[in-house]
Parts: C-alpha cells; sequence; structure tokens
C-alpha cells in the first residue's frame, strides 16, 4: 500500500487538495510541515465520509494567488522527498 494518496476536490466554494495517508498516526505531523510550503493557506485534519478510505485525511486549502494544480505538484513532491527519508 502507498504511504499516502492525494486529489484535487472541487467544492461549491473553492478547490482544496485531499491527502490520504496510510499511517494516520502522521496526520499532525505532517499538517505543520505541509502548512510551511509556499502557496498552502491553511491545512485541517478532517474526518473521511467514504467507507473506502483510511479514516481521516488531511484537507489542503490554497492561496488564491496559487494554480491548485501547481499546488498540488509541490505537495506531492514534498510527500514523496518525506516518505522516501523515512524508508515507508
Amino acid at each position: 500500500m502507498l504511504p499516502y494518496r492525494s486529489e484535487i476536490r472541487n467544492s461549491p466554494k473553492e478547490q482544496t487538495i485531499k491527502i490520504y495517508l496510510s499511517d494516520t498516526s502522521l496526520d499532525q505531523q505532517l499538517k505543520t510541515l505541509i502548512e510551511k510550503i509556499d502557496g498552502v493557506r491553511i491545512v485541517e485534519v478532517q474526518e473521511s465520509l467514504s467507507r473506502n478510505r483510511v479514516e481521516e485525511n488531511l484537507t489542503v486549502f490554497r492561496k488564491e494567488a496559487i494554480s491548485i494544480n501547481i499546488l498540488k505538484e509541490k505537495i506531492d513532491d514534498f510527500l514523496e522527498s518525506y516518505f522516501e527519508r523515512v524508508d515507508i
């Protein structure tokens, strides 16, 4: 199983990025680190409602000046290097 999965979600108010971590014990630590990425406005830990997902996810809200696609690439790059370093 992959250590994470991310996807762009469209809500009525704004686009967000959902991050589903295989190990939800990392949620708070990664929340703090992801909030430091340029273009991120805020990160929330939210309960997942779908049955086929982990119990909670990180929801990333972007600053208006950045493209959601560029921000997703930055987050994915960060997560790839993070999980390479911790050898999960």
